[in-house]
């Protein structure tokens, strides 16, 4: 009975543990088949938690979630075919991952996986979610390891080519585009809370409306499904002075319970709209609501022809005649995802016949959406994540030829209005001066928030501020040196001074990486970096210094070590040294001494000269390292400079009369522990260096 009960207390367990995962793998499926991939995120993760047995899993209920395109053919997995049920968790959290839009996360879960060989299509995920952090070399590599595989689908191929082109375009510096500035709205006003998107032009150019979820507004972004807040739309108008006052939510009819944003408002008094369901996402449909007296009513949801049952319609644009809708559809009909199409509207703003699709060279097999028709230029904007797209969502201008009325091959508008991350929602001023539009290259705790920014022809302006501290008192320092160099020597060096508050303030120029070292009499220099080529907004940034008072005491260089009874100094010592020699190039005012002392056992001759040969084994080694002879001085002092104690943060210990204690023969002889006794004489046969000079200077690496 024991022995029975013994085998059933710890089989009951590992019954349990495959139930439990049963029950979140059934949910996460669930989930992710809604495309609710937050909360299907979270319980593949509670499926993948718990270890035991995974290995030998298959998946354990009729799912039909294995379709592998191999080419043109399809291979369904089937259900008692053995998958690794940690393959598959792991190939789903990284597509949760990836279609949350949190790259970071999905290159790490990537990096963790096995899953290429049992579904290909991650190695193409895998390059994807590269290409939206930033690291294009690597995302070419993966892309072309894809193709080369043989494992793909038609489709992913053309999409690989494709974005292997954007990856290339990414890595060029010519598409730096100087001519146009990019700073990030008001916080106050449009980038409140946790996503602001969609702004568009509100009767005139001195209104935008937008859409944000904020408090007092009833997700986080336009695509994340778990949230705080549902979107909203807002309005806001330029005051006298040009700035944007406090912005205004719409309130009811055209703000529900549901999420809704901006699309466009038109000469008639009418408003097109987005409104969709955060339980079902694919219900993403356009709505019209019309405005009298400043208050909308009649919201309804436009027919069939528009929003196509089990498809997505949104981002609604009116042309300038009003005779024209544009908008975003993944219906069946298109190019592959979500294509840009047109359709007619009558005198009262209502949509007529059937929509078409603008086909090539507009829309690809990825998404293009965000669609800004400038109709003064013939130019149409709009975003995507095909063509030469730099990673997410692009945006991108196509000309329109009238004689032949067709549009013209996309043009990637280049950085810095595109980024890695999304951007989309551009709009132009009839006079094409002043944009915007809104982007997620700003890092968030949710992965995935817009922000709305304003694109000009004014210069961005970067900044850099900060104090100057001692490192021990923490006061200020004021007349502190700082000195600028460019580590490609694009611009001359230059200087400034901390203020009376020790407080510095510069602008920097764009494209520059600079080294910043902070210098004052009696103190060591203390450096930093800044790099402004990534910066693309208006920005100040900050840096403090903090310098360390120059001792008058020596400076012990811990761990240099000598053979025995010799001046060689062991690899270790040469480790030592290369931090001496880049502390020197940074502190390049300073004259040292480099001294060696001994323990006092031995002759007093022969520990003078065994110092004397180990400082100077230490200099020339330093020399040789390029530092100039002129600020080194060797010194041997034998056993006549004793070391003192010095307790854990180097400071000196006292006895009763507030005195050091000096480790002098006396005092060793005294002990009669000969484990400390010996831990004395290894304190006393050190390495050290002392400034004896300031000043004095020479030209730096740095």
């Amino acid at each position: 009975m024991k022995k029975l009960f013994f085998i059933l207390f710890f089989a009951l367990p590992i019954v349990s543990n495959a139930q439990a995962r049963k029950v979140w793998l059934y949910h996460a499926d669930n989930f992710f088949e809604k495309e609710d991939y937050h909360n299907a995120l979270i319980n593949y993760q509670k499926a993948l938690s718990d270890s035991v047995g995974i290995e030998s899993l298959t998946i354990p209920y009729d799912v039909d979630i294995a379709k592998l395109k191999i080419k043109d053919k399809e291979l369904e997995i089937e259900e008692n075919r053995e998958v690794p049920m940690k393959d598959y968790l792991q190939h789903q959290i990284a597509t949760c991952y990836t279609r949350t839009f949190d790259y970071s996360k999905a290159v790490q879960s990537f990096e963790t996986t096995s899953t290429f060989k049992s579904f290909p299509e991650d190695l193409y995920n895998y390059a994807v979610a590269k290409m939206n952090v930033n690291q294009h070399e690597d995302a070419i590599k993966l892309f072309e390891q894809y193709i080369k595989s043989e494992n793909y689908s038609d489709s992913l191929l053309r999409s690989a080519q494709l974005l292997i082109t954007g990856c290339y375009y990414a890595l060029d510096d010519s598409n730096v585009k100087t001519e146009v500035y990019v700073k990030q709205m008001d916080t106050t006003v449009f980038n409140k809370g946790t996503s602001a998107f969609a702004p568009m032009f509100f009767g005139s150019e001195d209104k935008l409306m937008f859409s944000s979820a904020r408090p007092g507004g009833v997700i986080l972004d336009p695509k994340k499904q778990q949230s705080e807040f549902l979107c909203d739309i807002y309005w806001t108008e330029k005051s006298e002075n040009g700035e944007w006052k406090t912005a205004t939510n719409f309130g009811r009819p055209l703000n529900s319970a549901q999420h809704d944003a901006s699309g466009f408002f038109s000469d008639k008094n009418i408003i097109y709209y987005n409104r969709w369901n955060d339980i079902n996402p694919k219900e993403q449909s356009i709505h019209l609501a019309r405005m009298v007296d400043f208050k909308f009513y009649e919201s309804f949801k436009l027919p069939a022809s528009v929003n196509v049952p089990g498809y997505k319609s949104i981002n609604p644009f009116i042309s300038m005649d009003g005779k024209t809708m544009y908008f975003a559809s993944d219906r069946p009909g298109g190019q592959g995802g979500l294509d840009i199409w047109t359709i007619a509207l009558d005198e009262t703003g209502n949509v007529v016949g059937e929509a078409t699709n603008l086909g090539r060279p507009v829309n690809s097999e990825l998404d293009e959406q965000s669609p800004f028709m400038h109709e003064i230029s013939s130019t149409l904007f709009f975003s995507s994540k095909g063509h030469n797209s730099i990673g997410g969502l692009d945006i991108f201008k196509s000309a329109y030829n009238k004689e032949n009325k067709s549009f013209e091959q996309p043009i990637n508008l280049g950085l810095p209005i595109n980024s890695s991350k999304d951007d989309a929602y551009l709009i132009w001023d009839d006079l094409l001066e002043v944009g915007y539009f809104a982007s997620d290259r700003e890092d968030c705790p949710n992965g995935h928030c817009y922000d709305i920014y304003e694109v000009t022809n004014e210069p961005i302006q970067i900044a850099l501020e900060g104090y100057v501290y001692d490192i021990e008192t923490e006061e200020i320092l004021p007349n502190a040196t700082i000195t600028f160099k460019d580590v490609e020597f694009k611009v001359e060096p230059f200087t400034l001074k901390s203020d009376a508050s020790g407080y510095y303030y510069t602008k920097l120029g764009q494209n520059q990486e600079y080294f910043i070292k902070t210098t004052l009499p009696k103190y060591f220099a203390d450096a930093s970096s800044v790099n402004t080529k990534p910066i693309t907004v208006t920005t100040t940034l900050q840096q403090d210094f903090y310098l360390r008072p120059i001792p008058t005491d020596e400076i012990e260089i811990d761990g240099i070590e000598y053979d025995l009874n010799s001046s060689n100094l062991r690899p270790i010592s040469k480790e030592i040294l290369d931090e001496l020699h880049e502390f020197l190039d940074l502190n390049n005012n300073l004259v040292v001494e480099i001294s060696s002392h001994t323990d006092y056992r031995g002759t007093d001759k022969y520990n003078q000269w065994l110092s004397e040969k180990r400082a100077k084994s230490c200099v020339d080694y330093l020399i040789s390292k390029g530092v100039s002879k002129d600020r080194l001085i060797a010194t041997g002092y034998g056993e006549s400079q004793p070391n003192y104690l010095k307790d854990g943060d180097k400071k000196p210990i006292l006895d009763e009369n507030g005195k050091r204690i000096i480790l002098t023969p006396e005092f060793i002889d005294a002990e009669s522990d000969l484990e400390l006794v010996d831990v004395y004489h290894q304190k006393n046969r050190r390495t050290s260096f002392r400034v004896v000079g300031e000043g004095f200077e020479v030209d730096s690496n740095k």
